[in-house]
């Protein structure tokens, strides 16, 4: 087992990683920019190092200085939690030439997952049901206006290594195609430096489901059910919940086992989330991310499994600590994102938080780095907290949501929290009635000038 790992990021998942890594005696190291020296994480870890400046590219995501951060603590491995450089190969890789243990999957699966078309080919290959849509990049309009016309409208065109809604334009006909296609590889030149896209089936009304399975990275690998994140903003999401309120117990054991044994045919290593669209009792692959999920505590919640401690254990070399006759779902769980953002328009509301109180109580837990005092900067993610709450039942944790929403507080900045008091207000929310696009037609409605 490793003495001590350095975590490449901040915010709650450092805390989250520092924390499991205490329990299994495990030293920690932090490393921050200039902006987050007073931050949690710094002041948890039992190491820290300064690697840069305020700006993201400087500090959390300059590989060489933290390689050279785990050269001066002497820590032999690298959690990256999400986002940064969580999905990067290259990193993931340096790691490896410098003998030092990235705490996930290899460089190799990082970098097929990471382009969505070769995920596409990768998933249909293991067997995992697919989109219809184009095999590959459309290199031009006219080639695009033949997939469309086979495939039938709608139909949507991402990048190829997009993300976050970048780069994604949907054509409801033939008219709306040539501008969609056009925007899309303008918008994805510009995101991601590369302009290629592609093409799928627009579903009409359907929810995102996605499938989280772990492996040992010898062959071995289980499913820990799924996950509905159907409630999203701009493709974020905001509310995630497990099991899924749509998903019977036959097709979770049916998804879940295709998925499970198509990342043990590839021999994958650590947490990873197969993502589907789901309608009309199908689902269809979207893309798999080859880390921990921002949700993954209500996967934790209902299965009281610790995936970041499984995490850990699998990249020292040690078995996975179930299997899949002992995962069995117990109840129902709830995560929400507060964000220091101002309604109704979202935008990003850094500042210092005067007070803040976390609710408790049995079936509560809050994930989050903030405390009385602390000034949130303006240069990060502006996700400063997850609620989640556990119950025997959805409306059980429901009633549970409400109550520890009313208990939390985060005073001197704005927040979303206003936002999910309205949601649990909300019929379709109470009786699970919602798909990717219900949470932006209610809020278009909500704040219709």
């Amino acid at each position: 087992m490793f003495e001590k790992i350095l975590i490449a990021n901040r915010g709650e998942i450092a805390l989250r990683v520092i924390r499991a890594a205490r329990e299994m005696g495990i030293k920690s190291v932090a490393v921050h920019s200039t902006a987050d020296s007073d931050a949690m994480h710094v002041r948890m870890a039992d190491e820290s190092v300064c690697i840069g400046p305020a700006s993201s590219t400087a500090s959390y995501l300059n590989k060489a200085a933290i390689i050279s951060a785990c050269e001066i603590t002497g820590a032999q491995a690298v959690h990256p939690g999400y986002g940064f450089l969580s999905e990067n190969a290259a990193f993931a890789q340096a790691l490896e030439d410098h003998g030092i243990t990235f705490i996930g999957p290899s460089a190799e699966h990082i970098r097929i997952m990471g382009d969505k078309i070769t995920a596409k080919e990768t998933a249909k290959e293991l067997g995992i049901p697919v989109v219809p849509g184009s095999d590959g990049g459309v290199p031009d309009f006219d080639t695009a206006r033949g997939v469309a016309e086979g495939i039938g409208y709608p139909v949507i065109i991402k990048a190829t290594a997009g993300g976050g809604g970048r780069g994604m334009k949907v054509a409801r006909n033939a008219e709306e195609l040539e501008v969609a296609f056009r925007t899309a590889r303008s918008e994805a030149k510009a995101a991601f430096g590369n302009d290629e896209v592609y093409i799928e089936k627009y579903l009409q009304k359907p929810r995102h489901i996605e499938i989280q399975v772990f492996g040992d990275g010898k062959g071995r690998a289980v499913h820990l059910g799924e996950r509905d994140c159907s409630l999203q903003r701009r493709h974020q999401k905001v509310f995630e919940e497990a099991p899924g309120p749509a998903i019977t117990p036959k097709m979770r054991s049916e998804i879940g086992k295709i998925c499970a044994e198509a990342v043990a045919k590839i021999n994958y290593i650590g947490a990873g989330t197969i993502e589907f669209l789901y309608e009309d009792g199908k689902f269809y692959f979207i893309e798999m991310n080859t880390r921990l999920q921002v949700e993954h505590p209500v996967t934790e919640a209902i299965f009281g499994v610790d995936l970041v401690r499984e995490q850990i254990r699998v990249a020292a070399g040690l078995p996975m600590s179930f299997t899949q006759e002992d995962l069995e779902i117990n109840g129902h769980a709830i995560e929400v994102r507060i964000n220091a953002e101002k309604l109704p328009n979202f935008a990003p509301c850094p500042g210092k938080v005067r007070v803040f109180h976390a609710p408790g109580g049995l079936g509560v837990r809050m994930d989050s780095a903030l405390y009385g005092g602390y000034s949130i900067p303006p240069y990060y993610d502006s996700l400063i907290g997850k609620l989640i709450v556990h119950g025997r039942d959805r409306p059980e944790a429901l009633a549970r949501l409400k109550r520890a929403l009313g208990e939390l507080i985060i005073d001197g900045i704005d927040t979303s929290v206003p936002l999910f008091h309205m949601l649990l207000a909300e019929p379709d929310i109470q009786n699970g009635d919602y798909n990717i696009h219900w949470l932006e037609k209610w809020l278009a409605a909500q704040f219709a000038e």
